[in-house]
């Protein structure tokens, strides 16, 4: 088995030697107990010659994408740009769409962390499909993939062999995912001991600080947080009103003017977003998930989460279940 590491101008220099260094090391650590190398580690840019980080360090590549012709896995490391609109319609990041594309249509496995996730929405890998990304461009990527399915909050998704995480630093999780897809469970142990960290990604939902709230709409997005803060703790549309300062009757209007939706509406809602990214990320039971979503009982949590999805989330992990084999 073959993972690839993609470099290209302006990734991040951590994400993409420390996904190498990672799975190489993790390569050597399984071979020990087993007596046999469980994958191989290849480096590739869009021409096979060396790229700049986004320090500006030149870093060296094996191949070119076009000299790869199948793979089993491919990680993308997340970037930093100036202008994420003029960096993804540069010619690199035409080749390496494509070359995703036509890689995951052959059956490879393809990943990416953080920013790197918008590499797979040029190549139309995220239409239809759910994922997610960091938190400060969740609404950017909704915004220019509206046929994805982002989903706010989830440190790791996949779905129908894409894979897509958080933050700059989740490529460690993602490496992880990739091993134990490949390798399987005892695999992925092994690697997760020799490095140090959990087995499996971090469950919680993503924080996102205050200064978000100064883009895209401020108020709506200051009203989800309040929401997804409240946790356990019930909340009704009074209560949301004075957290944000205002009056009922402003409230109601703003969230009119917004989403079309009454206040208890927009509660529900973005409690159903975070029971399901906690469906597809945890094993809690429904009880479990009915309290942490704020419902009093699962009966209630039950009813709500199929207005919305059209079926129970029992059936819903299950689904997601089979949508990762």
């Amino acid at each position: 088995m073959e993972i690839v590491v993609l470099g290209f101008n302006g990734c991040l220099g951590a994400g993409f030697v420390g996904s190498v260094d990672m799975l190489k090391l993790s390569s050597l650590m399984i071979s020990k107990e087993d007596n046999r190398q469980p994958f191989k580690t290849l480096t590739a840019s869009f021409n096979g010659k060396p790229f700049e980080d986004s320090s500006g360090r030149a870093l060296s590549v094996e191949k070119s994408v076009t000299a790869i012709k199948a793979s089993s896995a491919i990680v993308v490391p997340g970037y930093l740009c100036d202008d994420n609109a003029d960096f993804l319609s540069t010619p690199q990041i035409g080749t390496l769409a494509a070359w995703l594309r036509r890689q995951h249509a052959l059956g490879a496995l393809v990943c990416a962390s953080c920013s790197g996730v918008f590499i797979l929405g040029e190549a139309g890998l995220l239409d239809g499909r759910r994922c997610t990304t960091t938190w400060w461009r969740h609404d950017e990527l909704k915004s220019r993939y509206p046929r994805a399915d982002a989903i706010w909050g989830a440190p790791l998704i996949e779905d129908e062999r894409i894979v897509t995480s958080g933050g700059p630093l989740s490529w460690v999780d993602l490496c992880l995912h990739v091993i134990r897809s490949l390798c399987g469970g005892d695999a992925a142990k092994i690697a997760a001991d020799f490095a140090v960290v959990d087995t499996a990604p971090s469950t919680r939902s993503v924080y996102a600080p205050l200064s978000h709230f100064a883009a895209a709409n401020a108020f709506l997005l200051e009203a989800e947080h309040v929401v997804r803060l409240a946790g356990e703790d019930p909340m009704t549309a009074q209560d949301l009103a004075r957290a944000l300062g205002m009056s009922s009757r402003t409230l109601n209007r703003r969230l009119k003017e917004a989403t079309s939706e009454t206040p208890k509406q927009f509660i529900d809602r973005v409690r159903f977003e975070t029971a399901r990214m906690l469906l597809e990320t945890t094993k809690c039971s429904l009880k479990q998930l009915a309290a942490s979503s704020g419902y009093s009982d699962a009966a209630s949590f039950r009813r709500a989460f199929y207005r919305y999805s059209g079926m129970t989330p029992g059936a819903y992990r299950t689904q997601s279940r089979n949508r990762q084999t």
